[in-house]
């Protein structure tokens, strides 16, 4: 498709052989509708007695999303959220003017050795609605909208799109929907969001005939409609919405200020953050 954009990202090896590949931001495309921030994680084959240990650090000016294909992760936050998430499930933080949170292996699948691959998404939050309350939602699976097209499995995690709506609150025109698709199925990616980008699984998918690479982000221009075709079996996430304008963004911090941004830093620093009930420890700031 012309002036379709594709990033194949950057792979961060966090130890032990497990990676991520930075796909959002981009030198070419800083965001995707308020999709600031994109990681794929993963696949990854843990054995048994090792898994992940994000320990707590903080948040201002977004929401996270966290979406599993495969595996599992115990969420605990500074409103004392303790939440597991697994494949189909949505959990849902929203920063607002300060959150913490921790991210690790349940004990089950610690002990067990388990499978891990999934995206980590941050969407910047409006101008005049990134100093709200911290929040934090969980949808399970069964409560993901989901329907059948022409062979297509879509459930929309967030925001609304082919006609269905995410139970999920968000401020801001979101797209964000998995996508499943049967061999020799096809779905028409519509224009009504400003800004749409499909990551890709797997090998199979293609965008107006022309094959779409796996494991890379594939952005659209415009709203011209795009018919995607599978050949094989394979997963895609389509994400977009409203153009949400520029954002600095600098560790885990998310601003329309680089003033505020120094703010949370020295925050940070200061201990001025609140903690996560039943943790010990904590990610120190950058010194860069």
């Amino acid at each position: 498709m012309a002036g379709r954009l594709s990033i194949a990202g950057r792979v961060h090896d966090l130890g032990g052989g497990f990676t991520v590949r930075r796909l959002l931001p981009d030198a070419r495309c800083r965001s995707v509708g308020p999709v600031v921030f994109m990681d794929h994680m993963g696949p990854h084959a843990f054995p048994s007695g090792e898994g992940i240990d994000v320990r707590p650090h903080p948040h201002i000016g977004l929401s996270t999303l966290t979406w599993l294909w495969e595996g599992a992760l115990t969420h605990r936050d500074s409103l004392g959220v303790v939440q597991d998430i697994r494949p189909g499930d949505v959990n849902w933080m929203t920063a607002g003017r300060g959150i913490v949170h921790s991210e690790r292996t349940p004990a089950a699948e610690r002990a067990a050795g388990h499978r891990l691959e999934g995206l980590q998404t941050w969407l910047a939050l409006p101008a005049e609605g990134a100093e709200c309350e911290p929040a934090f939602q969980h949808v399970a699976a069964a409560d993901v909208p989901r329907a059948l097209r022409e062979g297509v499995s879509i459930a929309v995690v967030v925001g609304e799109s082919f006609g269905l709506r995410s139970p999920v609150a968000t401020p801001v025109d979101t797209l964000y929907a998995s996508l499943a698709f049967a061999p020799g199925s096809a779905l028409v990616l519509g224009g009504e969001h400003e800004e749409r980008a499909v990551f890709v699984r797997g090998e199979g998918l293609s965008a107006g005939g022309e094959p779409l690479a796996a494991g890379q982000l594939h952005v659209f221009p415009g709203r011209e409609p795009v018919r995607l075709e599978a050949r094989a079996a394979v997963a895609a996430m389509a994400v977009g919405g409203a153009a949400i304008g520029h954002r600095f963004l600098w560790w885990n911090f998310v601003s329309t200020s680089r003033e505020r941004i120094e703010q949370a830093r020295a925050d940070w620093a200061a201990g001025r953050f609140p903690p996560v009930p039943g943790e010990h420890e904590s990610i120190p700031l950058p010194e860069s």
